[in-house]
């Protein structure tokens, strides 16, 4: 696979999105319905199921979450792969009587060969660098918003990209988002933590959020990219940077993973470069110790 940085992998996503039908994520009523995720899964997971009668949790904390809330009665999974921890926890929320659904990209993967076909919500994606997930979180959040993936692309190329400078002499990054994206601000950290590490750093707050004590150490070298809003009086370098009209989810993501995308480009391929000794690395991650 041809690598490709993070903003050409959103064009192609939006392109692959608006050329196929989106399914219905739509799950059966629940008293009370435990949804894990990992990663961006769980942001795009609370996208997928907005109701108040649902426990979001990660890996790492679904098993407590069992055992000290007897008023579950359904579950469901969100893993793009399929895989990782997915399969285990399949068994347990299988064992506890729950009857887990999942919401995949993979309908063969370990995770989704454990349920039957009809407890499968299978979406789109396609081949991208590791942890990129943008295509798959993408397509899940459309078959939940149905926005137009090809008006979210056409609004990139003629109205994000022409704006977009050299982001080389800044070495920071600090992204203001609309209130009601509140829930996707650690969807852009985690981007930044993924293809950064710690070489270039990258905040992420509501334009509310902005105005308290996130800017008490001003930088010349942080530029604020302020999507949609207009954040009161912060920061010294600033850059707005316009979404769709009626914008939901799906746009905000697009459109902020490409800049980030554009970030990338600007800086040394440290993500590239490192690439296949992760790439190698992470299954020992998740290997089940001998007992």
């Amino acid at each position: 696979m041809t690598f490709k940085n993070l903003s050409q992998v959103v064009l192609d996503a939006l392109s692959l999105h608006a050329s196929c039908t989106l399914p219905s994520i739509a799950l059966p009523p629940a008293r009370q319905r435990l949804v894990v995720a990992s990663g961006n899964a769980l942001p795009t997971a609370r996208i997928l199921f907005p109701e108040d009668n649902v426990t979001f949790c990660s890996e790492s904390g679904y098993h407590s979450v069992l055992d000290a809330d007897s008023s579950l009665d359904a579950s469901v999974v969100v893993s793009a792969s399929g895989s990782k921890s997915a399969p285990q926890i399949i068994d347990v929320l299988s064992e506890r009587g729950l009857d887990p659904w999942l919401v995949t990209c993979d309908a063969s993967s370990p995770a989704a060969t454990r349920l039957e076909a009809a407890r499968v919500i299978t979406t789109r994606s396609q081949p991208e660098p590791i942890t990129y997930n943008t295509s798959s979180y993408m397509g899940m959040i459309l078959s939940k918003t149905r926005e137009d993936a090809a008006a979210i692309r056409s609004h990139i190329v003629g109205e994000v990209a022409p704006l977009v400078p050299s982001f080389a002499s800044y070495e920071a990054f600090f992204l203001v988002l609309r209130p009601e994206f509140d829930v996707q601000r650690e969807m852009f950290v985690t981007k930044f933590d993924e293809l950064f590490g710690g070489r270039v750093n990258g905040r992420c707050y509501t334009d509310e959020q902005t105005l308290h004590a996130k800017t008490v150490v001003p930088w010349q070298k942080e530029l604020f990219l302020l999507f949609d809003c207009e954040s009161a009086a912060v920061g010294d370098e600033r850059l707005s940077i316009p979404l769709p009209a009626a914008a939901g989810p799906a746009a905000m993501m697009a459109v902020g993973y490409y800049v980030v995308g554009r970030i990338q480009e600007a800086f040394p391929a440290w993500f590239r470069d490192h690439m296949p000794a992760y790439l190698a690395l992470q299954p020992s991650f998740f290997e089940k110790p001998e007992v």
